[in-house]
């Protein structure tokens, strides 16, 4: 089949079928496989490189700048095509049928490769793979439109709420992050929206962040449920070996009694709250 102007296939000569965009190109840090973190079942989870974000607790900071690293003898990231991707995910396809799993596309910021990141997703759902993607909404609302159809899943971080502290902590403002999240409420497509909150110590777990986080999300119609994460330190050795500091060194990781102590806040406004 061969993609016409509008998009639909056609059989090519052979009766092959021909993947949509199978030429275009993306930077991949890496791919992983039979993960049980990023959403339903068996999950193979295409990590793409580069983020506008510089998120101060980051646990992936290889996955920050946009062209692939070299740190000693690890390289971070590739330049890859379409059909390249879609080809690994092939190879997992038998453990997503049996334990109804799929493929997450992660980051990095799969929203800052736009159409790379939708042209693995659109051919993933033609291939009937359950479809997830992990995001900070930090893009234009057109760009995710286009996405959100070939998603059944939606995975968005909600960091922050106060402005002046997302831009010290995270490098950017959130007022599009948030507007973005407001228009879910309208936007076409049956994906689930999961709203992350990344419980991190003297940043966001003060009662009045918490309260503001819980009210937000509670005005999100399309929201399935809202997930408070406690904060780690898994990505330390990595800022090491890139030769970057860690600017929260000595923060501690939330408590149970802590975790539980802002979800009870939260969950005042979201019942759904784990």
């Amino acid at each position: 089949m061969k993609r016409q102007k509008n998009g639909a296939f056609r059989k090519g000569a052979h009766g092959a079928m021909v993947m949509i965009d199978n030429d275009r190109e993306g930077t991949v840090l890496r791919i992983e496989r039979s993960s049980i973190h990023d959403g339903d079942g068996f999950r193979t989870v295409v990590f793409l490189k580069g983020c506008p974000l510089c998120c101060q607790w980051c646990s992936t900071p290889e996955s920050q700048k946009f062209e692939p690293e070299q740190a000693g003898e690890t390289r971070y990231g590739s330049r890859m095509k379409v059909e390249d991707v879609i080809r690994e995910i092939r190879k997992d396809s038998l453990f997503f049928f049996i334990s109804t799993g799929g493929v997450t596309i992660s980051g990095g910021e799969p929203l800052a490769q736009p159409e790379f990141t939708k042209a693995i997703l659109q051919n993933c759902k033609k291939e009937c793979f359950n479809t997830a993607m992990e995001t900070t909404f930090f893009a234009s609302w057109e760009q995710i439109s286009s996405i959100l159809p070939y998603l059944n899943t939606v995975f968005v971080d909600l960091k922050l709420v106060s402005r002046e502290k997302h831009i010290a902590f995270c490098g950017v403002d959130n007022e599009q992050i948030l507007q973005n999240l407001l228009h879910t409420n309208d936007a076409e497509g049956n994906f689930r929206l999961i709203v992350r909150t990344p419980i991190v110590p003297g940043v966001n777990d003060s009662e009045e962040e918490l309260e503001k986080i819980g009210a937000f999300a509670a005005s999100l119609t399309r929201l399935r449920h809202i997930q408070l994460l406690p904060y780690h330190r898994l990505g330390t050795g990595t800022y090491q070996k890139l030769g970057r500091p860690y600017l929260l060194e000595g923060v501690k990781s939330p408590s149970a009694g802590e975790m539980e102590r802002c979800r009870a806040t939260v969950r005042r406004f979201v019942e759904n709250t784990v």
